[in-house]
């Protein structure tokens, strides 16, 4: 009788085992290929949960496999450890962060190891020890004694709850991402890193990861915001001038407008008397508001008129000033030149407050469209318009028409001559005609506007309401898809520049701006330099001293690091509440100076923590030049697509930056990225206690009020109290069974919903396959022999082309593809085909062969049952110190059969496959219609019926 599997037992065994032996130990000076596999490291801010552990068992999938095949793999681990994270953590719960941290830091190694997760531990850091800070601290003094670090007084983000300034990159939908408190605006002195130097290469450099996502490039090319166009200047009539960016030059004829950010300086200096109070009480409420939401395309525009003018240079138009939060001080000059004909946002601005709207670019598509009234027109009118090729549709209140572009004009004159006296119609779109009994008005200017509203106004009392022209046409719903556009057209309505084509248009218009000094071609970025100061106590001290006689001076290198004081638990407070730090010595002269008392961004941290893992105890060096040059980039990155824009981008700025000062010999990071997806489950809300736990939840209603409780699905967070802890699952179902079922729920790249039904039939495929190889173990121990296939029968035959098959797909499925749910899929079936095969008379080398096997391809998977396994099999080795199986290309060379098929009962041609495809129905029928003599036989006929029969044959009805 097969003794049962008994996980507990079995873990405990092996679990200090690979550590014990140094298996996942790196060595700089190993001849072998290397390969430097690195998950993002983890906050320690609280436990592991399953979701969190996906993440982690990928990557000891990904480290025993390159052990196996031979590389000097180095995977190390470290603790993100600094932060609001672990610091508003340990607050909640009234204790010093370094506590709270060290204690999450031991429980998570803890986790690790009873997953079976190992890492190179000699390698481990933690951000908020002074061995590691002290280099942060470096990094900043390097990039500041090379102008990429600097302090200005700025406009920053603010989360009153955390008491911290919080990048732009950490307010999401104007909530502060860490607390979800709104965040509010205030103008401190901070510190920057100036990424924006490296903006053109963080951009350009993206061409250079093909191993990267897609998504991943394109969120960080749009975060960087690289725009090409140019910045004009407009005089105004107080003497200032105001310089606009535009990536629309050839529509500065259709500028009818100014917007300034409210915070621009020169909104003093336009502000008129009595517009000032007006001006004034905007610019405060707009203060309160964050960058997201003031960009916020579905806030509704709002704005003020300065009482200011300034002068169009193109046609020397007075166009008004006015101010609205939705331009930003921090893109472009802070001011825009409003086209509202051109660009959407500008358009419902301009139709809010009644400011003209002049089209100054051909729509590509030439759409144009008109309505005549009912009784507006003489009898006849419809009659003449069929007979001269227009569609027109008629309705109860008029005629509906839309043409080219090309046939306005005579559409025009030809309705003119049906007008009546007081009527008018008109051609919108592709082509601007207003259509009076006596007179065709082109509607090209502001002049031109004004002229039609006039006339319009006089002959109809209703069209009084109306400011403009575009605000009377917006009305009109017919006439809604085709009042602006944002093609780059022909340019019209543009002097000496009109007819000039699309794709000429911009360059021209910007080297008339540079013979004329209006402007100059120019280049923009979205992105803004990165703010890392944080006035909270629990980070790197920045490492600057203030002076009254020497200024701003950097702390020496050999007197760091900058320590944070050892003081009891003080909440949310910064070092600047700490009794006696800020007082301190200056290093020049030796007088009395100031420390500063802001803290790192935590982002910086971990922008350079890649590189201290090769050298982590090294006190006099962050790392060593030779040895990084060797291991780095890293080969394989792998961490949640939340942070392929902050963390990444941070990243790749800081290698590049000490490239180019001499500290690299390489200007990327990571090599290879790839990003996996959420563990998810479900929520309980209750609508007066909040969120629940699942257990706690009784037929859908709240333990403590007995109310219906609200059911969502979300991505396991511990304030959604949706996690499942792995203590649970590792004892009722084992560490490999977690393990599987999280590796073969789903694609790693996308998000899978967790269920407890799955990890219970992860466990019984454990159970299938412990009995199928220690009910085998016994015979096949002693087996020496190879296999020789020539004396296999047809049995034997397909289970060892089945393993050869199963060994090169698992190797492909975990090496380039990281398909790991397809790789368990093909062992499964490998153990089903094994399975039958030792029902029978066998070949024990074969069964041999394919045991071992199988459990050095599933033991990346599965260790625990795998090393046990191993030794039930007579092998005394360890699993890890044996070679990654190879496959025979002979193996994989498929038998075939022929299939009849049949087209409407008769036999019209014959198909080679291969067994495999002959087993399955719906790849037989695709195999026989892809077939070209059965392709030429059915071409031009319906398709009615396809019968596949399973190793015999497939019929086909068409008529």
């Amino acid at each position: 009788m097969v003794r049962r599997y008994d996980f507990r037992a079995i873990e405990e065994r092996w679990r200090d085992f690979w550590r014990e032996n140094g298996f996942f130990r790196a060595h700089t000076s190993d001849t072998k290929p290397k390969f430097y596999y690195l998950n993002m490291f983890p906050y320690p801010s609280g436990y592991l949960h399953v979701g969190h552990g996906r993440n982690y068992i990928i990557g000891d999938v990904i480290t025993r496999f390159y052990i196996m095949r031979g590389f000097n793999v180095l995977n190390p681990m470290g603790w993100d450890a600094f932060g609001l994270p672990a610091e508003n953590a340990a607050i909640d719960r009234g204790i010093h962060p370094r506590e709270w941290t060290l204690t999450n830091i031991a429980q998570a190694k803890e986790q690790f190891r009873a997953w079976g997760i190992e890492y190179d531990w000699d390698r481990e850091v933690t951000t908020c020890l002074p061995e590691y800070y002290r280099f942060t601290q470096w990094l900043f003094l390097t990039l500041y004694k090379n102008g990429l670090a600097y302090k200005k007084r700025a406009s920053v983000n603010y989360c009153p709850s955390c008491n911290t300034v919080l990048a732009n990159e950490q307010v999401v939908g104007g909530l502060c991402e860490r607390c979800g408190t709104p965040a509010q605006k205030k103008t401190l002195d901070q510190w920057f890193f100036k990424i924006t130097a490296y903006a053109d290469r963080l951009l350009e450099d993206l061409e250079n990861l093909p191993d990267w996502p897609e998504n991943v490039k394109k969120m960080q090319a749009n975060w960087i915001g690289r725009s090409e166009g140019a910045e004009v200047t407009f005089h105004t009539e107080d003497g200032e001038d105001v310089v606009v960016f535009t990536t629309r030059p050839d529509t500065l004829w259709g500028a009818t407008f100014i917007v300034l950010a409210p915070e621009h300086p020169l909104v003093d200096t336009l502000a008129s008397g009595e517009q000032r109070p007006t001006v004034e009480a905007y610019r405060k409420e707009a203060g309160t508001k964050t960058e997201q939401d003031r960009q916020s395309i579905e806030r509704e525009k709002t704005g003020v008129f300065t009482g200011g003018y300034a002068i169009n240079p193109v046609n020397e138009e007075k166009i008004p000033v006015w101010i609205a939060d939705y331009v930003m001080m921090s893109y472009g000059t802070g001011a825009i030149m409003a086209v509202p004909a051109h660009d959407e946002r500008d358009f419902d601005f301009a139709i809010k407050f009644g400011l003209p709207i002049i089209p100054v670019i051909k729509r590509i598509d030439g759409v144009s469209k008109s309505y005549i009234p009912i009784g507006s027109a003489d009898d006849g009118v419809e009659q003449a318009l069929d007979a001269a090729g227009f569609s027109v549709e008629h309705r109860s209140d008029g005629f509906y028409l839309t043409m080219t572009a090309e046939r306005a004009d005579a559409y025009a004159r030809l309705v003119q001559g049906y007008l009546k006296p007081g009527s008018w119609t008109e051609v919108v779109g592709g082509r601007w005609l207003f259509i009076f009994h006596d007179d065709i008005v082109e509607f090209d200017s502001v002049e031109a506007d004004r002229a039609i509203m006039n006339r319009c106004r006089n002959l109809e009392d209703s069209s009084r309401r109306f400011r403009t022209v575009m605000e009377a046409m917006s009305s009109f719903p017919f006439y809604s898809d085709v009042l602006f556009h944002v093609d780059r057209g022909e340019m019209i309505n543009s002097a000496n520049f009109s007819g000039t084509p699309g794709e000429e248009a911009t360059s021209q218009v910007i080297s008339w701006l540079e013979e004329t000094g209006a402007g100059k071609a120019t280049i923009n970025f979205r992105l803004h330099d990165w703010l890392i100061s944080r006035q909270r106590y629990w980070g790197a001290p920045i490492p600057i001293i203030y002076c009254d006689k020497c200024g701003v001076v950097p702390v020496p290198e050999e007197d760091l690091p900058v320590l944070l004081p050892e003081v009891e638990f003080i909440g949310k407070k910064g070092l600047a509440d700490v009794p006696g730090y800020a007082e301190t010595i200056c290093p020049r002269c030796g007088g009395s100076a100031k420390q500063d008392t802001d803290t790192m961004d935590t982002f910086v941290d971990s922008s350079w923590y890649y590189l201290r893992y090769i050298s982590p105890h090294d006190q006099k060096q962050p790392f060593v030049k030779d040895d990084v040059d060797r291991w780095l980039p890293v080969d394989q990155y792998v961490g949640g697509v939340e942070h392929a824009i902050l963390h990444l981008l941070y990243s790749r700025f800081v290698t590049k930056a000490l490239h180019d000062l001499g500290y690299l010999g390489f200007d990327e990071p990571f090599k290879r990225l790839f990003t996996q997806g959420m563990v998810c489950h479900n929520a309980y809300h209750c609508p007066r206690h909040g969120w629940l736990y699942p257990h706690e939840v009784k037929h859908g209603r709240c333990p403590q009020c007995g109310e219906q409780v609200e059911i969502s699905n979300f991505s396991m967070s511990k304030s959604k109290k949706n996690v499942v802890a792995p203590s649970e699952i590792i004892e009722r179902y084992g560490a490999d069974t977690e393990r599987l079922y999280t590796l073969f729920m789903g694609p790693p790249d996308r998000d899978i919903e967790w269920s407890e039904e799955g990890v219970r039939g992860a466990l019984r495929f454990l159970n299938r396959l412990w009995n199928l190889v220690i009910s085998q173990a016994e015979k096949v121990a002693d087996v020496r022999e190879s296999v020789d296939v020539a004396v296999l029968d047809k049995p034997g035959r397909a289970l060892w082309r089945r393993y050869h098959y199963t060994v090169k797909k698992v190797t492909e499925d975990i090496g380039p593809r990281f398909s790991f749910n397809t790789a368990i899929s093909t062992i499964m079936e490998l153990v089903n085909e094994l399975g039958r095969y030792v029902q029978q008379e066998t070949c024990d080398a074969l069964v041999r062969e394919v045991i071992e096997g199988l459990v050095l391809i599933l033991s990346p998977f599965v260790p625990f049952i795998c090393e046990e396994m191993w030794r039930q099999i007579g092998r005394s080795d360890a699993v890890l110190e044996n070679k990654w199986p190879s496959f025979l290309p002979e193996a994989l060379e498929e038998e075939t059969v022929e299939i009849p098929v049949q087209i409407n009962g008769k036999l019209r041609a014959r198909v080679r496959v291969s067994i495999d495809i002959s087993r399955d129905a719906s790849a037989l029928e695709q195999a026989a219609l892809d077939a070209s003599a059965v392709a030429e036989r059915i071409k031009g006929k319906e398709l009615v019926k396809v019968i596949a029969v399973p190793g015999r044959m497939v019929s086909l009805v068409v008529r």
